[in-house]
This record gives C-alpha cells, structure tokens and sequence, in this order.
C-alpha cells in the first residue's frame, strides 16, 4: 500500500547534479565527509517529510506518494520540478558600488544580497558586476538516491519528530507529557533565548494540531533552575614557626 498524503515519513537520502555528479544535500554523514560542505555541528539523520505536502521538491513527493516503506528510490527530478528553468531575466547587470561598503571586495562566485534578494556574481569589471538572481540549480535535472525509512504512526513519534523540527533539539532532551486531548511540553533551557521562540513555538503548535487531531490543548513549560553555589576551595593550614 503506497503512502497517503500528509502521512509523516523518515527519508534518508542523497541528491546530486545530474550532469556533474555533484553532492548538493545528503542526510547521510558518510556521503557529506566527501563533499566540500561537510558540517562537523550538524546532526545528519533521515528527514521528516509530510507526503504530498511540498516539503522536498515537487519530483521527489511525487516518487514519496508512490513509494511504500523501505522501498530505496532512484528519483530524476527534471528542472520543471526542481528549482525551476533559467529565467535570463534575472540576470542583471548593475554599477559595483551598489553592494555596500565591501563591494570593491566581491568576486566572481561570491553570494551577495541585493535589494532583499540572493544571487550570484557572474561577471566583475569596469565598475560593474553581473549578478545572477536565479537558484544557482535553476535549470538542472537532480538526481535523488533514497530510502523510505520509517513512516511515523504513533501519536508519541510524531510529537518528538514534529518539535525537532521546529526547534533542532535532540530526542534526549525533549520532555512532553500526551494524556488524551492534552500535550505538554517541556522546553531545555538552552532554547529560551533562541531567535523568534514565539514564533516557532506557534509553529510547532500548528503543526501538532493539524497531524495529531486528537490534541486540543498544548501547554509549553519552561523550567529554570537556580545555578549550583561555587565551592570554596579550602586553603592549606599555614606553617606555624615554633
């Protein structure tokens, strides 16, 4: 039986170029170790997907919605899929000086933001540089190698795999109390400050009501706890001279 939309899967996979071979994601370590953008901080692991809900590329859910568990995918995704064709239009040439403070510092290949958009510098001379504001896999057929690892049926799987990916933080630390239509769940320390924790939180909450229909109410808890007393260390007797 093939996965129905919104189903909650575990993917672990590795995307390369087509025509170059090149490794542009992966979730798996081993395959990240060859590339030039391997991340010693990150965690490589499956990838939760919502089937069929535009979480990966358009080629990629269409192979998820057709697959079953354990099933190991070979997926061409074609540009009209992906990230779109080349659109020359987004090709602008424009005066150097334009890039702010460090713009005599840019190079050919450098990522630069201009006018609230990301893009590409192709070209620099004569005051001028050519910036590409395509995705720089616009155009490309994509190549996915991947498995279907799990698909998430319990109410507790969903919750711990909801959060962290709202939030990144390890299954270890993760406390949540599920007790009918009730959820609560306990925040480590180490988020409190995190940038724009409201708003992940409306998230994660969005999220849980929307896969987990049987909870109606969701608690956050952050507990604080008082910094252990520095110990004194005690000073060795001094000589007496007799």
């Amino acid at each position: 039986m093939t996965l129905e939309k919104g189903s909650l899967i575990l993917v672990d996979y590795t995307a390369r170029v087509k025509d170059t071979n090149e490794v542009f994601e992966t979730t798996r370590e081993e395959e990240a170790k060859k590339t030039d953008h391997y991340d010693a901080t990150r965690k490589y692991e499956p990838r939760l997907v919502s089937v069929g809900e535009a979480w990966v590329l358009k080629g990629l859910d269409e192979a998820l919605a057709a697959a079953n568990v354990g099933d190991k995918l070979n997926v061409e995704v074609t540009p009209d899929k992906g990230f779109g064709e080349r659109d020359p239009n987004k090709v602008r040439m424009i005066p150097q000086r334009k890039l702010g403070e460090k713009a005599d510092e840019v190079s050919v290949g450098d990522i630069v933001e201009f006018e609230d958009r990301t893009g590409i510098i192709r070209y620099v001379g004569s005051g001028r540089v050519q910036v590409d504001f395509n995705h720089r896999l616009a155009g490309k057929t994509l190549v996915y190698e991947a498995d279907v690892t799990k698909r998430l049926d319990s109410d507790s799987d969903k919750v711990t795999a909801l959060v962290k990916r709202r939030t990144g933080i390890e299954d270890s630390k993760l406390k949540f109390n599920l007790s009918g239509a009730n959820l609560e769940i306990e925040l480590p320390e180490e988020t409190f400050l995190a940038e724009g924790l409201q708003v992940i939180k409306r998230a994660v909450a969005n999220d849980i009501f929307k896969f987990i229909p049987a909870v109606k109410n969701l608690k956050f808890v952050e507990n604080y706890s008082a910094p252990e007393p520095e110990k004194k260390e005690d000073k060795p007797a001094e000589k007496k001279e007799g």
